[in-house]
């Protein structure tokens, strides 16, 4: 197998893996937006705070529980979305292009490799953002969740812990940790995906270069020279016979 046909096969399996994987990023951020009626829990900041128990649950004594002072940013939950709903869509259509090169053996155009680089460039460093956001971001969910880790059970744990919020955060910590390390993953697929590219690109500019070359060296091999494949040379004319007296 050539070389540019294993590069477009392995550039089609990271395509496929970036479908996947821009799906198990969209799909927990929508159920835990929609579990937390559209606010974000990245970056909320909150405190414990203990109160009688019959205003919850109308049973006496005192129990403590979670005050949200403020919401996180929907912008750092809206990101780690489009990068995979980004990824999601590229990866489904460049898969389809994959599989029609391979199909015709033939691969894109000096130009359009050019712009599949950058483009590849440009979001690895989108996602790797968006990554360490939604990192960042969870663990200090967890930070206000667990008080600072005060309190006697972890942040995994916390999910079926009541905190007695307006929302539904019995799935959080699954989303979010789904919803992370997916995002990792995504990242990575755009590193190699970056690195593909740019070995296509330096692939088709190379014979862009050597294709030339290697067509004049074939033909001197052969004994023939750029004048002679050009326009034929033209018959001499026929010798006058000379009488001799």
């Amino acid at each position: 197998m050539e070389l540019d046909r294993r590069l477009l096969l392995i550039h089609c399996a990271a395509h496929a893996l970036s479908v996947a994987a821009g799906l198990l990023v969209v799909v927990p951020m929508a159920l835990n937006g929609s579990a937390f009626k559209g606010r974000c829990a990245l970056f909320s900041a909150g405190y414990w705070r203990k109160e009688d128990r019959a205003e919850f649950t109308e049973q006496p004594g005192e129990m403590s529980h979670l005050v949200v002072q403020r919401w996180g940013p929907l912008e750092a939950c809206q990101l780690a979305t489009f990068v995979g709903i980004f990824t999601t869509l590229y990866g489904a259509a460049q898969g389809w292009r994959c599989l029609f090169y391979l199909h015709g053996r033939h691969d894109d155009t000096l130009f359009s490799s050019f712009l599949t680089v950058l483009l590849s460039v440009c979001v690895l460093f989108l996602s790797a953002g968006a990554s360490v956001i939604l990192s960042l971001g969870f663990s200090s969910w967890c930070d206000t969740v667990t008080d600072d880790n005060t309190r006697p059970y972890s942040c995994a744990e916390s999910q079926s812990v009541p905190l007695y919020l307006d929302v539904d955060t019995s799935t959080f910590y699954t989303d979010l940790s789904l919803a992370q390390a997916s995002l990792w993953f995504v990242t990575a697929l755009w590193l190699v995906q970056s690195i593909l590219a740019f070995l296509r690109l330096y692939h088709s500019h190379r014979q862009n270069i050597t294709g030339p070359w290697l067509h004049r060296d074939k033909e001197l091999l052969l004994g023939h020279t750029p004048l002679d494949s050009g326009s034929p040379t033209p018959p001499l004319p026929p010798a006058t016979p000379s009488v001799c007296v």
